[in-house]
């Protein structure tokens, strides 16, 4: 291996430690607010950080350039659509959440409805985190530094040995900086490897470009790309594309809807804002960066067609993204970039394992185990509980290379309970007299309805003409229905009136609004400008 390679890898991932150290140390994280929610204290660049680094992976790094190999900027959809529920978060969801002073999901859910409510929500969250969040996260993220930077050559060791290691050290040091640290911990390394991972990801667009324009500079690489493949400038998904333009308007806002306002592993940073102008800036602010998305997360993937569409089959897309990096990016940056991407692997997982935590100790430990527990036996029952699942990932992690399909598989296990979680949530804040057994019934049912549809193989072949974005928001809309006509035969008493819980400033950032505006305008900009 490289000496300027280890020196390299060895300084970043140092650096972000020993500054989160120093950031961090007196921190107070013995009581649940300091433990979970960072004290309640994030302001709007540690939000937008740790937002953006927790969102990101390398399933996305490989998945969206291999998605931008075959099919072009159609696939910019998820990074660009991102925005448009981040504004939604930011005006509209956020300032409900933090006026209930809410820690996780489920507690609101409680708030809204009851705690039978609450108990199924948390059940969810906790057997999707535990059983398939986790592990998929190690097993991808070792199998992505493998594929991008060959690892385990680097190293000297076998392919699985290596998937262990990686597997195994991103498990330990994720435990320790989520167990021990807090979120204030996660959301102050979230950033710091935020930053790297931005600057690597532009790094390979440069160097692409420039490999592109054969010595003319990254301009002439970019007039090659859109003069010689015009076809993948075309954000516009046709009947056979993976993402149909239709079900943009469909499945894929209520996916964004759900990942980017509800899904306890994303929101908790925001929940933990110091004041709600801080939490709309933080937000707003990660909606404008993932405007930059496409540039290193589909770009890469239209220059890697332009040099290897002769060698790589689009059957073989997720290859393309490795095989650039490891051919363009200037082997003293090999280390840099290896550590930047460990820090988007450790954040998507001590992110999640934070998560996790809360849901254990705020939702089953707190409200069913001991209802009487101090606030350090609350953040004690956490640290074992964490570990526990920790070792528990790590083990199962190097099984899941026999699966097969383990993205497609993810989405799958993804769609099962984001939607009936949505549509209780959603639909709890607009209708004041859904009662709590509406609620209780549509999370069951609906769990139940998908996991039909995407396991049971008849009814998956007979629905197989539906896309299957189109099919999640038939879905979705089946049980806001059954929830409406339940209320109508019975309906709550009085209509729900929301408390605040005077935790926190809600005073509303006074240019949230027009930020919004601007963020929607550039959305639709992004488009109209390939399409025209």
């Amino acid at each position: 291996m490289n000496a300027l390679t280890i020196i390299s890898f060895l300084t970043f991932t140092g650096l972000v430690a020993f500054i989160t150290w120093r950031m961090t140390r007196k921190d107070e994280t013995s009581t649940s607010d300091g433990f979970f929610l960072g004290g309640r204290s994030l302001t709007f660049p540690f939000i937008a950080g740790s937002l953006l680094l927790t969102n990101l992976s390398t399933e996305q790094l490989v998945g969206l350039n291999g998605g931008a190999f075959k099919e072009g900027l159609v696939v910019m959809v998820w990074e660009i659509f991102a925005v448009l529920a981040l504004v939604a978060m930011a005006l509209f969801f956020l300032p409900r959440f933090l006026k209930s002073g809410i820690t996780t999901v489920p507690e609101f859910l409680a708030l809204r409805y009851d705690k039978t409510t609450q108990a199924i929500a948390n059940f969810i969250f906790l057997i999707a985190y535990i059983f398939v969040l986790l592990p998929i996260i190690l097993y991808t993220g070792a199998t992505g530094m493998v594929g991008i930077l060959g690892i385990d050559k680097l190293l000297g060791l076998p392919y699985q040995s290596t998937i262990i290691l990686i597997a195994a050290s991103v498990g330990i040091i994720g435990a320790v900086y989520a167990l021990f640290g807090g979120l204030k911990t996660v959301a102050v390394s979230d950033t710091l490897n935020g930053i790297g991972l931005l600057i690597g990801g532009f790094l390979i667009v440069f160097f692409g470009l420039a490999a592109v324009g054969e010595g003319d500079g990254i301009m002439a690489g970019w007039n090659v790309l859109r003069e010689t493949h015009p076809a993948k400038f075309n954000p516009i998904g046709g009947p056979e594309s993976d993402v149909p333009f239709s079900t943009i308007f469909t499945g894929v806002i209520l996916l964004h809807l759900f990942y980017w306002c509800t899904n306890q592993q994303i929101i908790q940073r925001t929940l933990g804002a110091k004041s709600l102008a801080e939490g709309q800036k933080g937000v707003l602010l990660t909606g404008a960066l993932k405007l930059l998305g496409p540039l290193f997360l589909v770009i890469p993937g239209i220059i890697a067609f332009h040099l290897y569409s002769n060698e790589i089959s689009p059957e073989k897309s997720d290859l393309a993204y490795g095989r650039l990096v490891n051919e363009v990016l200037p082997k003293p940056l090999v280390g840099f970039f290896a550590a930047a991407i460990l820090g988007a692997i450790l954040s998507s997982f001590n992110s999640a394992l934070n998560s996790t935590c809360t849901l254990f100790s705020l939702g089953l430990y707190k409200a069913k185990l001991r209802p009487d527990a101090s606030q350090k036996d609350i953040v004690k029952s956490s640290r074992i509980f964490g570990c526990v699942v920790t070792v528990f990932a790590i083990a199962v992690a190097p099984m899941l290379g026999s699966t097969g399909g383990i993205f497609q598989y993810l989405q799958s296990m993804n769609s099962i309970y984001f939607i009936p979680i949505l549509s209780v949530i959603v639909l709890g804040f607009f209708h004041k007299r859904i009662p709590p057994i509406a609620a209780n019934i549509a999370l069951i049912a609906g769990v139940g309805i998908l996991c039909v549809t995407s396991f049971v193989a008849p009814v998956k072949e007979a629905l197989a003409p539906i896309p299957g974005f189109h099919l999640v928001a038939l879905v979705f809309a089946l049980l806001i229905l059954m929830m409406i006509v339940i209320a109508k035969f019975r309906p709550l008493a009085t209509p729900w009136q929301q408390v605040d819980a005077k935790l926190l400033d809600l005073t509303p950032w006074k240019h949230a609004k027009l930020c919004g505006v601007l963020l929607v305008l550039a959305v639709t900009t992004s488009y109209l400008m390939f399409i025209f």
